[in-house]
């Protein structure tokens, strides 16, 4: 039932030398890979205009010096990620830049911020686009976490179905909205110049206002920068293109940043123009769109091509994590699973960990956009910056042909996200310093499964001359009474060892007295031990009795082997009608140093 559900689910399993097909053409990268980029101009200028409110609303014009700002940012990150693309053709992005040129500790730093960020992505891009849902069907306004989670589930499952497949229903929504976007921008625009929109909707850029202060604006400014997030993604994930894949990746980057700017520029000048003001039940795009457009049809189309891009800019995390998490695990930092293809020939594990991590932070934030996004934010400039550094250390230290220009790009971008980064700390410290607690800890837990997998290498490692002998077994096998699953088990025992001993774990005098008259009447050849168990435990007793074997077998360099019999029904549901006393002997004995454990199975017929 588990294989066919899954089946139905994710599709059938992809041979391993189908994965050229499996890789994104420039279109369908731009979808998948810019979706959380784009989608942030649904948020990212009202997020600016909160934080302005808080003045009045003479203080909208500030938005727009602010979005020149926020656009002169992209240009820098653009031009800096372009040359990352280049440089790190194998994908990583900011973790390898980072590793390579500023040392191990940065690395992690940077990886570690874009994994949280990765999982901030799908939470605040399903949040999001769950606000767009309940603010065209406010009714809904009770459900936004049950509905965000739902809709968690379902691009997971989309990804867990391979790139090309997630790609094919998911670059539709994506080119829907920017062309919605560009409907209300050139619509708005148009009712602008012919005189439609009056005059008196907004304050003149210049009005004197009471109470501004440029700790204010600089919030406003880092607030807005969230519209920046997911920038980094295509460097992260350029193996993902097709070949050549630097070159289509870096074509992408190209587009994405134009596209984004256009969007971010129209949608920042007609919320000043229409002088639209942020609303707790109504985001600023809905209200763009009933001032420009009515409230008919086409209003729900950008509503409903809103909601969809900002719950599929999610899967930018969904693509980039797990191609993150592949490297981190490559180099040791994460869980082996992590670099493990799925039935789809994608990183099944990372998915799935992903869409379950995003899953609890909805829950656990109650779906609040605005509580996340300070995060969200943090979690992207951090691998900003150290990008932006080791791409400068990069170009100082190999100084390859034009490398002065290079790295004052990079220069600049440094200086301007450390900025940004900086100003995000001072004016949201209150919302933004769990990062200090989980980032140490998501390091700190890298640090631990290298270490681990640097032991266990050591250890695994063969080091000269294979100096260890075997002279025997001792086979120890435990038995319950006298079946032919024991007789089989002995016998087989036997055929490998001519030292096996039978051992019985009573719990009274009268049935340990029963079974040695048994057994001496079976007539085996074996050696039968039995043990007293005064709390009725058999694994206990089993393990000291091995101590006193393996005290012995050690000093005659004597392998001891703990030779399980365990019975197979021939449905897996009889298995309750059992107990399995096989099962924790076995997992007990597991960890039990120099000892081999086997079972030997009997499948009942019926």
């Amino acid at each position: 039932m588990f294989t066919t559900i899954k089946r139905l689910l994710i599709g059938r399993p992809l041979r391993s030398n189908e994965l050229e097909g499996q890789k994104l053409t420039k279109l369908k990268a731009l979808a998948i890979l810019s979706s959380d980029a784009l989608s942030s101009v649904a948020y990212g200028p009202e997020q600016v205009l909160i934080v302005l409110a808080t003045v009045g609303t003479l203080a909208f014009w500030y938005s727009i010096p602010i979005t020149v700002g926020i656009l002169i940012l992209l240009a820098a990150l653009i031009l800096s990620y372009r040359q990352v693309i280049y440089s790190y053709p194998q994908g990583g992005g900011a973790y390898l830049v980072s590793k390579e040129n500023l040392g191990v500790t940065p690395g992690l730093l940077a990886g570690g911020s874009l994994l949280v960020d990765y999982i901030l992505t799908v939470a605040v891009s399903v949040s999001a686009g769950t606000d767009a849902i309940t603010s065209a069907f406010q009714s809904l306004h009770p459900y936004s976490v049950q509905i965000a989670v739902f809709l968690v589930l379902i691009i997971t499952i989309l990804n867990l179905r391979g790139l090309t497949e997630s790609a094919n229903v998911l670059a539709y929504p994506v080119y829907l909205f920017v062309f919605a976007l560009i409907v209300i921008i050139v619509v708005g625009l148009f009712k602008t110049v012919t005189g439609q929109v009056p005059q008196n909707l907004h304050p003149h850029i210049g009005t004197p206002v009471a109470g501004i202060s440029l700790f204010l604006l600089l919030k406003a400014f880092s607030s807005g920068c969230s519209a920046l997030t997911g920038v980094e993604a295509i460097s992260n994930a350029i193996p993902n293109f097709r070949d050549p894949a630097p070159r289509n990746a870096a074509r992408t980057l190209a587009m994405m940043g134009i596209i984004l700017a256009s969007l971010l520029a129209g949608i920042s000048f007609l919320a000043y123009w229409l002088g639209i003001a942020p609303k707790e039940t109504e985001t600023v795009v809905s209200q763009m769109a009933h001032r420009t457009l009515g409230n008919g049809v086409l209003y729900y189309f950008v509503q409903a091509t809103t909601a969809l891009i900002l719950v599929l800019a999610a899967n930018t995390g969904f693509s980039a994590f797990p191609q993150l998490a592949f490297n981190l695990a490559r180099d040791k930092f994460m869980p082996r699973m992590f670099t493990i293809r799925g039935d789809r020939l994608g990183y099944s594990n990372g998915i799935i960990f992903l869409g379950v991590a995003s899953m609890i932070l909805i829950i656990a934030f109650q779906g609040n956009t605005e509580r996340l996004i300070p995060l969200y934010a943090v979690g992207v400039f951090i691998p900003f910056t150290l990008a932006q550094c080791g791409m400068i250390v990069k170009w100082v230290t190999q100084r390859p042909r034009g490398w002065a220009g290079k790295m004052s790009v990079n220069f600049v971008g440094a200086i301007i996200t450390f900025s940004v980064l900086a100003i995000l700390f001072i004016t949201k410290f209150t919302q933004v310093w769990p990062v200090l607690i989980f980032l140490p800890i998501v390091m700190f837990i890298f640090r631990k499964v290298n270490r681990h997998y640097e032991a266990v290498g050591e250890q695994l490692r063969i080091k000269g001359v294979f100096q260890e002998e075997i002279h025997s077994n001792v086979i120890i096998v435990p038995v319950a009474g006298i079946t032919t699953v024991v007789e089989r088990t002995i016998n087989y025992a036997k055929s490998l060892s001519d030292q096996v001993i039978a051992v019985y774990v009573a719990f009274d005098h009268e049935d340990e007295k029963r079974m040695e008259e048994k057994w001496k009447e079976w007539g085996c050849g074996v050696r039968l031990v039995t043990l007293h168990s005064s709390y009725r435990s058999i694994v206990q007793p089993l393990a000291k009795f091995l101590e006193i074997i393996q005290r012995k077998a050690k000093e005659n360099k004597y392998q001891v082997m703990v030779l399980i019999p365990q019975f197979i029904p021939k449905k897996r549901w009889q298995n309750i009608l059992h107990n399995q006393s096989a099962l924790l002997i076995r997992m007990r004995l597991l960890w039990e140093k120099d000892v081999v454990v086997a079972t030997m199975p009997y499948h009942f017929k019926k």
